[in-house]
């Protein structure tokens, strides 16, 4: 019997992380020997989406608190595709139980994918109308700088041609 493999697991949790999940971990600052070896980046040179926004109290507990929501949901869809992804592996190749559960899979990693989007937009309505107008408008200077900031890759380049 194969063990499931840990891309599973990781897409699981990537069902259930949305990247306002990433804002909310508070950060911590490095150990002082890693923090000389990195050249002393902490979280005074790298502030998180928060205090960028200046984000309340109140409105950091609202974005928390919505974004436990949005995992919560997630739970019950990534213990199907857990067990979807087992049913698969237990298979044997080649039979009619493997090609059906190939299928099943394949049905149930794009249902949980199409989910996983919506819910991240309506993560992202919930948390986008607790800002301020300030705090908006913030945002999407913010975000036009971050996009700006990535470039696309030649298409000459080892990691397009993966």
């Amino acid at each position: 019997m194969r063990k499931p493999p840990i891309h599973s697991a990781l897409f699981a949790a990537a069902l259930a992380c949305s990247p306002l999940a990433f804002a909310v971990a508070p950060q911590q600052a490095a150990p002082p020997d890693s923090q000389a070896a990195s050249g002393a980046q902490d979280s005074r040179q790298h502030p998180d989406l928060f205090d960028q926004l200046g984000l309340t109290d109140a409105q950091r507990s609202s974005v928390r608190q919505l974004i436990q929501q949005s995992f919560q949901q997630a739970q019950p869809e990534m213990e199907a595709l857990r067990q979807k992804r087992m049913a698969f592996d237990n298979a044997t190749p080649g039979s009619n139980q493997f090609k059906a559960a190939a299928n099943d899979l394949a049905e149930t990693e794009s249902s949980a994918v199409r989910a996983q989007v919506l819910r991240q937009a309506d993560l992202r309505t919930r948390v986008y109308n607790l800002l301020t107008p300030e705090q908006r408008a913030k945002l999407t200077t913010l975000v036009s700088q971050r996009g700006q900031g990535m470039q696309p890759r030649p298409a000459n380049s080892p990691a397009a041609s993966r």
